[in-house]
Parts: structure tokens; sequence; C-alpha cells
């Protein structure tokens, strides 16, 4: 199966920079022929604001290329990840056009979204999720900016019209079984969206939790609930250090938090290697986010330790946890229910066991290729019955 991965980086790596180089590598290793087109964030720098609003809501020029590609190559599957600002929609016509199939990973919310997250102001919001994307220009949410935010509510709003997401994509992949719920409510087509999570390469193996700690792994910012951390941390130390690994805006806070209770370590950024000693040391990983998420790799991290999950009962995290088996949800916000989920993990040590056989059935490379090969057939099916 010849396959086009196509990718714009952002000028800060991502999540969705590492997820995109983990399945090239997958592919490649299978013996499928792949070639790679990407773009970086860093041609932006010297670009008018004006230019870069026009290649945000449509660029015939990536579309131009990755159509001489497709013809080129003889490619039958291009997959895109990120195509915001400088690939825009219309590369997804013209890759049909050209005779490949289309697939369009869903990392974030940005085709329903302008900003991306439907979070405003430190809470939840979804006043654009099946209407128009106006109220995220009006308020600013991408970037804190208006021209930023109008861009992207301009693109969404043309390329809808174009039909862009309901015609030219062949099959889509969201991260999560509730990811998926929400593009159907946001109006992608139903039955051409699969659930396929990323996953975890190489595996750590598993840890015994013999650090016995609860651990924070990600950004210090308002979205990941470091508030709600913090105010957790005094119970939550009451029985069990608290470490946590990151750096961030609220920085300051958490170390803070470290200065005045002994029992809380902020260790800042650590190496992917220092993360998974201590995912397998732990005996929960927190993880208090207040936006959906899309699938969050330290929960993936954490399975593949065989350590328990205590997450806000949200969007991603309420499907990817399973309560009593491989860790507990709990009201988001709520520090005092976060602190008791945390201390009731210790009692109950086969939820090791679970959270280590959850990860060998669904975030292996192997369950991955397998999944990613029935998306690409179902594209190619599609592709052939709706062609032109």
């Amino acid at each position: 199966m010849r396959i086009l991965l196509v990718h714009n980086f952002y000028q800060q790596p991502g999540g969705e920079d590492q997820v995109f180089a983990a399945e090239h590598d997958l592919l490649v290793s299978r013996g499928h022929p792949v070639r790679r087109h990407v773009i970086h964030n860093d041609a932006i720098n010297g670009m008018s604001k004006l230019t870069l609003a026009a290649r945000t809501i449509h660029n015939p020029v990536a579309a131009r290329d990755i159509a001489e590609i497709v013809a080129a190559d003889a490619i039958e599957i291009v997959q895109f990840h990120t195509t915001v600002p400088l690939i825009s929609p219309a590369a997804y016509r013209a890759a049909r056009r050209a005779g490949a199939a289309v697939v369009q990973t869903l990392h974030n919310f940005r085709l329903l979204c302008p900003a991306a997250t439907f979070l405003r102001d430190g809470r939840v919001c979804t006043d654009c999720l099946g209407q128009s994307p106006l109220p995220g220009a009006l308020h600013a949410c991408y970037r804190d900016s208006r021209l930023a935010s109008a861009t992207a509510a301009a693109m969404l709003i043309i390329q809808r019209r174009r039909g862009a997401y309901t015609r030219d994509v062949d099959r889509y992949i969201a991260l999560t079984e509730s990811g998926r719920r929400i593009f159907i409510q946001g109006g992608l087509p139903p039955d051409r969206i699969a659930v396929k999570p990323n996953f975890l390469d190489p595996d750590p193996g598993p840890g015994a939790g013999a650090g016995g700690y609860a651990l924070f792994v990600g950004r210090l910012s308002p979205e990941k609930g470091i508030e709600t951390l913090l105010r957790a941390a005094p119970k939550i130390t009451a029985k069990m250090p608290l470490k946590i690994a990151g750096d961030g805006p609220l920085a300051d806070a958490v170390r803070a938090a470290a200065s005045s209770n002994p029992k809380i370590q902020w260790l800042g950024r650590q190496p992917p290697d220092r993360i998974a000693a201590l995912m397998a040391d732990a005996a929960v990983l927190l993880f208090p986010s207040i936006w959906f998420e899309g699938l969050p790799r330290t929960i993936i991290e954490a399975f593949a330790a065989g350590t328990p999950v205590v997450a806000s009962d949200l969007g991603a995290m309420s499907t990817l946890i399973t309560p009593d088996h491989t860790g507990e949800l709990f009201v988001p916000g709520d520090p005092d229910a976060l602190a008791a989920a945390a201390l009731s993990i210790p009692d109950r040590p086969s939820m090791r066991a679970a959270a280590r056989a959850r990860y060998l059935r669904l975030y292996t490379p192997a369950a991955n290729h397998e999944a990613l090969m029935a998306i690409y057939q179902h594209a190619l099916a599609h592709r052939a019955a709706h062609a032109g």
C-alpha cells in the first residue's frame, strides 16, 4: 500500500509531532512504501498576517504540491495529521482528484472549535459545537487573538460550505470513543469516523509501584487542572508523597507548594527515560485535566507500567479509565474527590494487572498497525464508491 503522510509541524514540538513520527516509523517497519510531506511553522517567520490568514483558509500551493506527489508516486492513501496553518483543507480535494483516498487523524477539535480545545476562560465551552464558529472569533479563543480566531473561524465556515469535511475525506480517525461522539455531534459523518488510539513504543515493561507515591506528569498550566491538584495535595500527602514532573506557566505555584510541604517534590521537566522510571514506581498517576483532551500520552505510559490512573470524569478520560478496574474517575475540579480517589488506589493492587492488560490489548504497535490497516481499507473502499 503506497502511503503519503502529511503534517504541519508546530514551532514548539508537541504530541501531534510525536504521533506523526511514530506512525511513520511503524508503517515503514511493516514494509509499506511511505513518503512524507511536511511543512514547518518556521516558514511563518517573515510572512505577513494577511498571507498567513489566506493560506490557513485555502492554500492552493500546498494542495498542488500534494496532488503532484500523489500522481507521481501513484499514492493510494494520503493520511493527514495536522493541516493548520500552512496546508489547509484544500489539500483533501487535491489528493482525491489525483487518485488517492484521504484519511484525517483528529488529534484535536480544530474542525469544530477555533481554539481546538473547547476551553474558554478556564472552563469547558461548547458554544461552537454543532453551531457556527463565530463565538470563537468573538471571544478571541485562539491565541487570545481576534485576527487568529477570525481566521480559524473563517476556515471552518468556508471549508464546511465547500464540503471539505463531508465530501473530501474518506475516513476520519478519532483517538477515543468520547472524541468520536463529539465529532459526530459537530457534524462529521458517523459512518466515516473510526476510533484508533495512539500507541507506545518501546514497551517500558510493567513496574511494581514500589515508590508508593502519587505522580503528576504534564504541562503546569490551568487546563491540566494544576489548581485542583494543589488544593488536593494536603490530603493526598497526609498518606503518600506527591511527585510533580513538568513545567509551564503555573510553575511558581507548584514551587511554592513544594517549598511549604516537604512531601511534595517538584521535579521539573524530565526526559522520557526518567518519566518511564517514575511511572513504574508510582502507586497512582493523577490526571486532573479540566478540558476534553485528545488522547493523553501519559495515561498510556501509566497503563504500560501497570500504574492505575485517577482522572477527571470528562472527555477522553471518561472512556479511557474503567472505575474500580484501571483506576478511578472524579468530579472535575473537585480537590476532595481527587484526594479520596487517589488514596483509595493503593488498597487495590489488582488494578496494576488490569492497567497493564489494557496497554497490551489496545496501545501496542501491533494493535495499532492492525487498526490502521482496517481504516485504510475502509478509506479505499469509500474512495472507489465515491470517485470524482
